[in-house]
């Protein structure tokens, strides 16, 4: 910390300090240079010190300490005025809107006193000239806050009606505050409209657009622009985030979160300020703040979670049952200090209301990931039961009573193959176990048990093989034997789901022997007798798969042989059973599959398309899903993009409310990559954004959640939203790790958060990510990734105004480009270093050293081009390096670092743009505009040196090359305007009359 000497020395303090994040240590820096200045014993140097503290006191939590310095500098003023200088004027006057804001939010500050200061505002303003604009402004406030609505009306319409001035808030300000008003009065289009050239970036300040954007949530949800609200807070609560200050705002993104189904996150970030709870800075946040933890602690005990341990003030744990009525005391004793101020009930009427709000929408997927801060686990959402359910399995009655009706519902659920069968046959066995623990007769025949027994093994999957042979002990002892055999047969697969093959044909071989005699005979039916063939023809089909890369032709000839035995028992019988139509459409899946191990591609996927086509005839659309994704993937191998995107679509279609979460994931991230791939990047988006979700409830948010939540992060990337973008990609660092997703996605996700970091201006983070990228990309047998990213990093450096960083990086990028051959990037890293070295060190000898070497090197690559292509590039590459030549000499001459009078480095430089016109001009009309610029450049320096015929010359030539241009080519425009302007110029310069 430098000690404060002088003026200039306490200036270059109180600049640092400003630029330092908000909150105390930013405050307390800020009162130990009012002491400083005081010792200067200059009175512009206190009253500057005690502009900062107010400054400071304003953008933190500790709005009520800006009195005090308030009422000295108006002190000051009134005593001395003329110790003010213009800019402290001004903002003396400046800061009485401060005043007013600051006072409404005390309530121990009496409403009397606030009407008093707004007169003085008002005469003071009166006599120092200023509009009533401000003034207005602030009486709106105040109406606004006691809930004084006529008052406040013609406020707002004075407000409007008066004339801006250099004291009216700055366009961002006022026209949030006034989409502010239309949002409380219910006119929700109307504010956005008002709000929409601050979301723009049409206007910005210090706090704008964070309002705005904060305060166009709960607006934007109500009007169902979900996508637009989900976006704003991204943006919003990143720039929200470090600002101490913003309380109020920060509070809206946590109602926004508790209000669209993201209570979770709304808990990561109360976790994320836990001074919020206790700062007593500024009591009007704080309600504000405590009103929004009431009304999501209220949500969460709603939704169950009443229990579970949530952020709270420090000193002790805290449940969502027990934060809920601590915070709402606190806010409504607060809410009551402000209307005993007031005289009014209105604060605490708008406290209650908040508090009382009710979700907007059921579930709004945000795309960042969970960061797991908070131990609450928010449930899922119910799924509602889908056609052909009468009720959720499981919730009806038990008992002798219930139990006929329920067997009746799950024997029709399996015959008709609907989803949920097997938890209707569950709750059949829980029902018949109620009956019996309550001492009632048997009610369940063997075929009843039976059944159970076999769905129970249908839901057990690979430990299923002895329930499905009790299943068929007892569909013999309901005599049965077809279904016995059945059973049988699904027990045999088992065996080969375990990867035991050849013990499935074995155990297989039996039961198909005998259903074909007893089919034959006419003891069991088609049904029966088509499920053992098509167990068998699985138990093939897996052989094929197992045998890999030694598949032979017997083997897949027999499943090949297997399947269509299937086909041939059930042809011209599917209309009759639907059970025998999903065995048709099964079959022509397992052909089209087998088609695929024997390398006929088209034939598999028209084979996949009639078998999806065949369950959805039959009225079985949620089995043609996984057909429907298979399709979708041949398509994609046969370069059918439209093909892919068809079957992917009508697997989701199909699929309906019975897909899992992680099959909705998967098929919605397919459908990114294919409609990014197809330039339909918003649409590809939106994909990534629903599979990243449909992850999360899968409990596959760091594996699968993460590369959706990676190409969402790319997607947002091109679409130019660069703030959503880093978002996305800072939340997904963690979970995007070389073991689970490579490395290369790793460098990928680093790559394209340094893009959005850059974008943003913030490039010291932007430079850490590409280097961390860099790092990882060392590694690689091929650099041109590293050289790159090298590169990127030092053009972060740079602009951080890391100099020295930056050369370093820039040098070393250097090196690997001409490791990987590629001039271009060479060229351009020499250049870049001889900018940062003229800048840097005022080295103009070093400068110019590496611009020679920049135009030595691209010499040598263009002539040893190998094609004409490559050598026309780096021709272009050597006329723009020739440019930045001519410019680096004019800069020189300039900064007054020549030895010279200057006149030799304007030669050197009319020469080097000299060059460069003769490297553009074989080039054609692709670098007609790059000529044109060094002719123009060249030009002035020519009248510079006294030679204005030859200057105009290169003018005249300039509009001779753009004489037949377009109107509408902004770029000819603007060439032939500056050559006309030029032209004038030395015409003028002639004309004028020399002196003896």
């Amino acid at each position: 910390m430098s000690p404060i000497t002088d003026f200039d020395s306490l200036r270059r303090a109180m600049g640092e300090n400003s630029e330092q994040p908000e909150g105390p240590a930013r405050n307390a820096r800020a009162e130990h240079l009012l002491l400083e200045a005081e010792k200067l014993n200059i009175p512009l140097a206190v009253i500057e010190a005690l502009g900062h503290q107010l400054k400071v006191y304003n953008y933190s939590s500790e709005k009520g300490k800006m009195f005090v310095p308030f009422a000295r500098l108006l002190r000051m003023w009134d005593e001395r005025p003329e110790d003010f200088d213009e800019y402290e004027t001004h903002a003396l006057h400046w800061v009485f809107k401060w005043m007013s804001a600051g006072m409404l939010g005390q309530p121990h500050i009496p409403l009397a006193s606030i009407e008093k200061w707004l007169g003085e505002m008002e005469h003071r303003y009166r006599l120092a000239g200023h509009s009533e604009r401000a003034v207005r402004s602030a009486e709106f406030s105040v109406a606004a806050h006691v809930g004084d609505m006529p008052r406040a009306e013609r406020a707002y319409a004075a407000w409007l009606a008066a004339d801006r001035d250099t004291m009216a808030d700055c366009h961002a300000c006022e026209l949030h505050g006034q989409g502010w008003w239309q949002a409380h009065n219910g006119r929700d289009e109307e504010a956005l409209e008002l709000w929409r050239p601050v979301l723009e970036g049409e206007f910005a300040c210090a706090h704008e657009p964070h309002t705005a954007l904060a305060s166009s949530l709960l607006p934007l949800l109500r009007l169902g622009r979900a996508d637009e609200a989900r976006a704003h807070h991204l943006r919003g609560f990143r720039l929200v985030r470090p600002m101490e200050s913003m309380r109020g705002a920060y509070a809206d993104h946590v109602e926004f979160c508790t209000l669209s189904g993201n209570e979770a996150r709304a808990l990561e970030l109360l976790a994320e300020r836990p001074a919020y709870f206790t700062d007593e800075g500024h009591p009007r946040s704080k309600l504000d703040f405590l009103s929004v933890v009431t009304l999501l602690m209220d949500r969460l005990t709603e939704l169950g979670l009443g229990a579970g341990r949530v952020p709270g003030p420090a000193g002790r744990t805290w449940t969502a049952a027990d934060l809920a009525p601590h915070a709402r005391a606190q806010a409504l004793a607060l809410a009551a200090r402000f209307d005993e101020r007031n005289g009014t009930e209105y604060v605490s009427e708008r406290a209650r209301a908040r508090m009382a709000r009710r979700p907007l929408v059921d579930r709004l997927p945000l795309g960042v990931r969970p960061s797991g801060a908070s131990p609450i686990r928010v449930p899922e959402r119910p799924v509602s039961p889908g056609a052909g359910t009468s009720a959720e399995p499981g919730t009806e009655s038990s008992g002798d009573v219930a139990l006929p009706a329920l067997l009746v519902e799950a024997r029709r659920m399996s015959d008709t193959l609907q989803p949920h069968a097997v938890e209707a046959w569950a709750a059949v066995a829980r029902a018949a176990e109620e009956a019996e623990a309550a001492g009632g007769d048997a009610v369940l025949e063997p075929r009843d048990r039976a059944e159970i027994a076999d769905h129970e093994a249908m839901a057990l999957g690979p430990g299923a093989t002895g329930l499905f042979e009790r299943a068929a002990e007892l569909y013999t002892e309901a005599g049965d034997p077809g279904e016995a055999l059945a059973a049988r047969s699904r027990a045999a697969y088992v065996h080969a789901l375990a990867g035991r093959v050849d013990e499935a044909l074995a155990a297989v071989t039996g039961p198909h022997e005998e259903i074909l005699a007893l089919y034959a005979a006419g003891g069991t039916g088609l049904r029966q007798t088509a499920s053992v063939l098509m167990a068998r023809a699985r138990i093939l089909t897996r052989r094929v798969h197992a045998a890999g890369e030694d598949l032979e032709d017997s083997v897949l000839e027999e499943a090949v042989t297997a399947v269509r035995a299937v086909l041939a028992l059930v042809e011209g019988h599917t209309g009759e059973d639907v059970r025998l139509a999903a065995r048709a459409a099964e079959a022509q899946a397992m052909l089209g599959e087998l088609a695929g191990h024997a390398g006929d591609v088209e034939t598999a996927a028209d084979l996949s398309a009639r078998a999806a086509g065949a369950f959805v005839a039959a009225g079985l659309p949620w089995f043609a899903v996984e057909y429907e994704a298979r399709l979708a993937q041949l398509a994609h191998h046969l370069g059918d993009v439209d093909g892919a995107e068809r079957a992917l679509r009508a697997a989701l279609e199909h699929g309906g409310p019975y897909l899992e979460p992680v099959g909705r994931a998967q098929l919605h991230l397919q459908l990114a990559e294919v409609t990014g791939g197809l330039g339909r990047v918003a649409e590809a988006a939106d994909h990534a954004l629903e599979a990243a979700h449909w992850a999360d409830e899968a409990g596959e948010g760091p594996t699968l959640g993460a590369w959706a939540r990676h190409q969402l992060g790319g997607f947002l990337l091109r679409r130019g939203r660069w703030a959503e973008a880093a978002e996305v990609l800072e939340s997904v660092l963690p979970d995007v790790t070389a073991g689970t997703h490579g490395e290369g996605a790793v460098v990928q996700a680093l790559w394209w958060l340094g893009d959005c970091l850059g974008e943003l201006g913030e490039h010291r983070d932007a430079a850490e990510r590409r280097l961390q990228a860099a790092e990882i990309a060392r590694h690689w047998p091929e650099q041109q990734d590293h050289a790159t990213l090298a590169h990127l990093a030092a053009s972060s450096l740079e602009q951080a105004g890391l100099t020295d960083e930056a050369e370093r990086a820039y040098a070393r990028a250097g090196e690997l480009w001409r490791t990987v051959g590629d001039a271009p990037g060479l060229v351009r890293s020499l250049r870049a270093r001889a900018w940062l070295t003229l800048r840097g060190e005022a080295d103009p000898d070093g400068a110019r050293a590496l611009m020679a070497d920049a135009v030595e090197e691209c010499g040598a690559a263009v002539d040893a081009a190998p094609d004409g292509e490559t050598r026309a590039r780096l021709t272009a590459e050597l006329g723009h390096t020739h440019r930045q030549f001519a410019d680096l000499l004019v800069r020189v001459e300039e900064g007054g670092a020549a030895d010279d009078d200057g006149e030799t480095l304007f030669e050197e430089a009319v020469a080097a743009l000299d060059r460069a016109i003769a490297a553009f001009a074989p080039l054609g009309p692709d670098t007609l505009r790059d000529r044109c610029r060094a002719e123009l450049a060249a030009a002035w320096l020519e009248a510079d040196l006294g030679r204005p015929a030859d200057a105009a010359a290169r003018a005249r030539a300039v509009l001779t090359a753009h004489g037949e241009a377009p109107e509408e080519d902004e770029a000819a425009r603007s060439l032939r305007g500056e050559a006309e302007r030029l032209l004038n110029t030395v015409t003028e310069e002639k004309r004028e009359p020399v002196e003896n």
